[in-house]
């Protein structure tokens, strides 16, 4: 009996053994298998945008400025300009050859600073800093019933006159946003769909321009908003402040021209004034179809002589809402005022199935 005992002990000490055996390679197995199984993360270029307006005392823009006499900086990081460009020119690259191989981003998943690899670019930097998009946004309310035609013209006229943009897209809104005619180059098209609009119904205004401002966060180079409001804002559930911060995170700049019926309403009147001011855009106040007009070619003309500024951020533990600030080097400078967005809020990486995202 002994013996047996000591035999059944035996076997089941070896039992135990196989099975921690088979347990610990199993697990080494799992974890080498998923290690191996874990996706190559890409990472991608953070590339922040500036669109900046140089003017006098007297409202005149600065022409002929250049890429030496700007400093940038975020959250007091001095930036170093990856390309510049003025006007319609299309913006040049600046510096080392190959800035995107030591560029700081932000990985996907861990959001850690991190380096990208040259043999590995996840866009041209062409596609990064291409030309104008424009969208317009036109008030259709039944604010609207009064000049409604007068405003059709303006827009039409606006339109033919951006010979210089890439593209432009005409979406209007009541309650609803409708997306008349998408970002194309195609002028005849847009003109189709500024003529086939009709007034009626409540005015969510914030709602269909955050909708707006998200459909332009999809194309990189200048993106811009033009927005043509009667009236304020009386059925929306979107504060405008959402509206502004996720317009400067995504570097859209915000111009609203409004009729003397929006500037009855002070709180319209500030709302209109600080966003588009946080954005590096403009806010107009008409008093009548002529002045419509003329704000239409204050926005092409400021459009016409911006400077384009791009940067790759330095590594900033800071994931937050980030400040940005311009400013021009030199005594003789010093005296001109800048216009541009303040700052922004990092945004999730954006993937395709080519593999291009949007820079901030």
């Amino acid at each position: 009996m002994r013996g047996q005992a000591e035999n059944f002990m035996a076997r089941r000490n070896l039992v135990t053994l196989w099975l921690y055996l088979l347990f610990f390679s199993s697990l080494g197995f799992r974890t080498a298998a998923q290690e191996g199984e874990q996706p190559h993360i890409r990472v991608v270029v953070d590339m922040v945008q500036l669109n900046v307006a140089v003017t006098d005392s007297k409202g005149n823009y600065v022409t002929g400025l250049r890429p030496s006499d700007f400093v940038v900086a975020e959250d007091g990081i001095t930036e170093k300009i990856a390309t510049f460009g003025e006007g319609n020119e299309p913006a040049r690259r600046l510096g080392e050859s190959d800035l995107a191989s030591d560029a700081s981003v932000l990985g996907p998943a861990s959001g850690l600073v991190q380096r990208s690899s040259a043999a590995d670019p996840v866009q041209s930097l062409g596609s990064l800093i291409a030309g104008a998009n424009v969208f317009i946004l036109f008030d259709t309310s039944n604010y609207m019933y009064r000049g409604f035609v007068f405003a059709q013209d303006a827009i039409a006229d606006f339109v033919r006159s951006l010979d210089n943009a890439d593209k432009v897209a005409f979406y209007s809104y009541s309650r609803d946003l409708s997306r008349a005619a998408a970002l194309t180059a195609d002028r005849s098209q847009v003109l189709r769909g500024v003529r086939t609009t009709v007034a009626g119904d409540d005015a969510a205004l914030y709602n269909c321009l955050l909708l707006t401002v998200k459909d332009a966060a999809q194309f990189t180079g200048k993106k811009v908003v033009v927005v043509f409001s009667n009236g304020p804002d009386n059925s929306s559930m979107v504060p405008p402040e959402d509206v502004a911060e996720l317009a400067q995170s995504t570097g859209t700049a915000i111009y609203m021209i409004s009729t003397q019926q929006a500037k009855l309403e002070p709180v319209s009147t500030a709302v209109f004034e600080r966003m588009t001011a946080a954005t590096g855009g403009k806010a107009y106040f008409s008093k009548s179809w002529r002045d419509e007009r003329q704000a239409f070619a204050s926005i092409r003309d400021d459009l016409a002589h911006l400077y384009s500024l791009s940067y790759y951020p330095q590594p900033n533990p800071n994931r937050g809402w980030r400040t940005i600030t311009v400013r021009l080097v030199g005594e003789h400078l010093k005296k001109y005022h800048l216009r541009t967005r303040d700052g922004y809020r990092p945004q999730p990486a954006r993937f395709s199935a080519g593999g291009s995202v949007g820079a901030p």
